[in-house]
């Protein structure tokens, strides 16, 4: 009996060993994350878009935004991007004041456009931006979120025109530009 308890032993340590060696695949014991169920094509709201290749629960953090992080000081230096197309940036501002620009070293996440009523929303935490689902997102929905761009001028038609929104909601604002808080009396 002790002899048998052995053999199952070493039958047990040689298996170990077999498989210690063994090569994993590098997707082998991954969990499947939202970003591997989101895809970059043509937006009909402007330029490309992000869509769900697959139904994305409501709460679901689904991709980080990335690209290098520079100082707004960089960013003005940067700016534009594209002199034929100069408010268009893949800049996320930072709350410590330094801004994240997915030009350099971004994703998929630099493609999701703008929308009044978004199924999205952009959450900082520690100096990173993640994109979670405001609701159930079902596959092959475009992803949105609210850009809410805050400048400090006078909102005027043409400020407003330069950074018009393209989103067709019924809530529409018309405008990419976060809505200026009323001043307390």
């Amino acid at each position: 009996m002790a002899e048998q308890a052995k053999q199952e032993a070493l039958k047990q340590e040689v298996t170990d060993a077999k498989d210690a060696k063994r090569v994993k695949s590098p997707n082998e014991g991954k969990r499947k994350t939202a970003s591997d169920r989101v895809e970059v094509r043509r937006s009909g709201v402007h330029g490309k878009g992000v869509y769900a290749n697959a139904p994305i629960a409501e709460g679901e953090r689904i991709i980080e935004y990335k690209g290098e992080h520079i100082s707004w000081k960089e960013a003005l230096k940067r700016h534009p991007h594209d002199p034929a197309d100069p408010n268009h940036t893949f800049y996320f501002s930072l709350e410590d004041g330094d801004v994240i620009d997915a030009k350099f070293g971004g994703n998929r996440a630099r493609w999701i456009n703008h929308a009044c009523e978004p199924n999205c929303e952009a959450r900082e935490k520690k100096g990173r931006v993640f994109i979670h689902a405001l609701r159930d997102i079902a596959g092959g929905e475009e992803l949105f979120y609210d850009y809410g761009l805050v400048i400090d001028a006078r909102y005027t038609k043409k400020l407003k025109k330069e950074f018009e929104c393209r989103c067709g909601s019924p809530k529409c604002r018309g405008t990419m530009l976060a809505p200026k808080e009323k001043k307390a009396r």
